[in-house]
């Protein structure tokens, strides 16, 4: 068995040195518990200072051995390499384990990406004569024309706004700001849904200044982004998985099919490497295969 030792102190570490997110915060202490989960199922005592990179290993067989996705196996040792670092940093143990743990190789998932007639579908197919409607379409012209994350959007203030200059502020992951122009079809629709729908609801106290309420008159919860999309995928008979994130897929390929500057995409993502808003490129070209293949007469 292990103890789960340090662990508070990390997620205090994550929360105030790092500026992570509870989301993030939770996903970090969820990848360690299963670190404290193999050994308690195991007749092994030890602490996290006797642990070296052999156990590590059987661990990750471990986890293989559950049938666990390499894409979560890598997420686990992400989580595991975060934790030991901080232990390193804290000066709480010598050597780091995890410093020669491997993550498996990978092969990177294109992400789905919706066309622009899917986006107009799944947005006319909203029912605007319902309160909630305006709202939706609000928030689906958000998530495509500025390539929000869901949990950006929830949080999004109507402080965060300025209409006059068409843009808004973002707090992005790591506690990052980063400001990101929005069209005059999304304030049309915010404007609309501020005015005539979200002034008659009974807001509950702290939750004033956000932009997106339930019929409670409380800040709108990912799930509820979640399962509206679903629905109208379901509703217009789209044959596609998609998700709040699908829209920011879309605006990203669709901004470099265009031919946006690739660090001007990676600014307003608000990705930290540019390596990560690389995967668009190669949506990019497919795209460009496929117009070859399509009109070229030698394809």
């Amino acid at each position: 068995m292990i103890k789960s030792t340090y662990l508070k102190a990390f997620k205090t570490y994550l929360k105030l040195e790092r500026g992570l997110s509870e989301n993030s915060v939770d996903a970090y202490l969820n990848d360690v518990s299963k670190l404290m989960q193999y050994y308690n199922l195991s007749e092994t005592e030890t602490t996290v200072k006797h642990i070296n990179i052999d156990d590590l290993k059987d661990f990750v067989s471990w986890l293989n051995r559950l049938g666990m996705l390499p894409n979560t196996q890598a997420r686990v040792i992400s989580g595991l390499k975060a934790y030991f670092n901080y232990l390193i940093l804290e000066g709480l143990i010598d050597e780091d384990p995890a410093a020669l743990l491997e993550s498996p190789k990978l092969n990177r998932k294109l992400p789905d990406v919706l066309n622009v007639e899917e986006i107009n579908t799944l947005i006319n197919a909203i029912d605007a004569s319902r309160p909630e409607g305006m709202r939706n379409k609000a928030i689906l012209e958000l998530l495509y024309g500025c390539g929000l994350r869901v949990t950006e959007l929830i949080t999004l203030r109507i402080s965060d706004l300025n209409v006059q200059a068409e843009y808004i502020k973002v707090i992005g992951k790591g506690n990052k700001e980063r400001i990101i122009p929005v069209g005059q079809t999304a304030l049309k629709f915010i404007g609309i849904y501020l005015a005539e729908i979200r002034v008659h609801l009974h807001i509950k106290k702290g939750n004033e200044d956000f932009i997106f309420l339930n019929r409670s008159g409380t800040r709108l919860s990912r799930i509820s982004v979640f399962n509206m999309i679903k629905a109208l995928a379901q509703k217009t008979g789209l044959d596609k998985i998609i998700s709040p994130h699908t829209f920011r897929h879309s605006f990203a390929t669709h901004l470099i099919e265009g031919g946006a500057d690739l660090r001007a995409v990676q600014e307003m993502l608000g990705h930290s490497s540019i390596t990560t808003t690389e995967i668009y490129t190669h949506l990019d070209r497919e795209y460009l295969q496929g117009i070859v293949k399509q009109f070229h007469p030698r394809s």
